[in-house]
């Protein structure tokens, strides 16, 4: 058996997203659950450790605002579901905040394994800080995976949750550091026709191949 693959196997963009069917904090879910709204799947190393609580926390701030967008967040570590239940309460305790949504028991590992969340080279008990967007139709959309030692950019998420919403509701892409609100790129022209069309469509054109224009 190749143990490499059977525990680094990643899905694929533009793929489905694995199925699973797990116990969490919220009651045992199925990705199906999730059908018709957007879902980010992300993983932490283990509960009661200082950078996934500043994440849980960062999360948890930004919950509210990915619910606007259709979006729910599942978490997912490799403890069991009292693991999950008593750190959540401590960070009510300590830190005041709420955490609205499930997190995922997977001690046996197979949604770890699945997703490709477990990277030997860091550590082979525990998953990576891997995040999966996964759109309402189920198919994997985006996947950024940080070290053990960094914790990730919110902000980021929700820059990437509105690049890829905005790019399905008007057929267009989104330059680097694009925000919502600034202007998108067009589809480049597939014909020699199109192209010297183009620059009399009104977009704004640095070249035929490259224009912007504003939502």
């Amino acid at each position: 058996m190749d143990t490499h693959s059977d525990t680094n196997s990643l899905p694929r963009l533009g793929e489905a997203a694995p199925d699973f069917d797990a116990q969490t904090t919220h009651g045992r879910l199925k990705l199906e659950d999730f059908r018709g709204s957007w879902l980010i799947l992300f993983s932490h190393p283990a509960d009661f450790t200082p950078v996934c609580t500043t994440e849980f926390i960062a999360f948890a701030e930004i919950a509210d605002q990915l619910q606007a967008r259709n979006v729910n967040l599942l978490g997912l570590s490799i403890d069991s579901t009292y693991s999950h239940i008593a750190w959540v309460r401590t960070i009510k305790e300590k830190f005041g905040v709420d955490i609205p949504f499930p997190i995922i028991a997977d001690l046996n590992k197979e949604v770890a394994t699945a997703y490709g969340m477990i990277m030997p080279g860091e550590s082979k008990t525990e998953t990576s800080r891997a995040v999966f967007v996964i759109d309402d139709k189920g198919i994997v959309r985006a996947m950024i995976y940080y070290p053990l030692t960094t914790g990730r950019n919110m902000a980021e998420i929700l820059r990437l949750v509105d690049a890829l919403q905005t790019t399905d509701a008007h057929g267009v892409a989104t330059p680097a550091n694009w925000r919502k609100g600034d202007k998108v790129i067009v589809p480049p022209p597939g014909t020699t026709d199109d192209a010297a069309a183009r620059m009399d469509e009104g977009y704004e054109c640095i070249d035929w191949f490259f224009c912007k224009k504003a939502l």
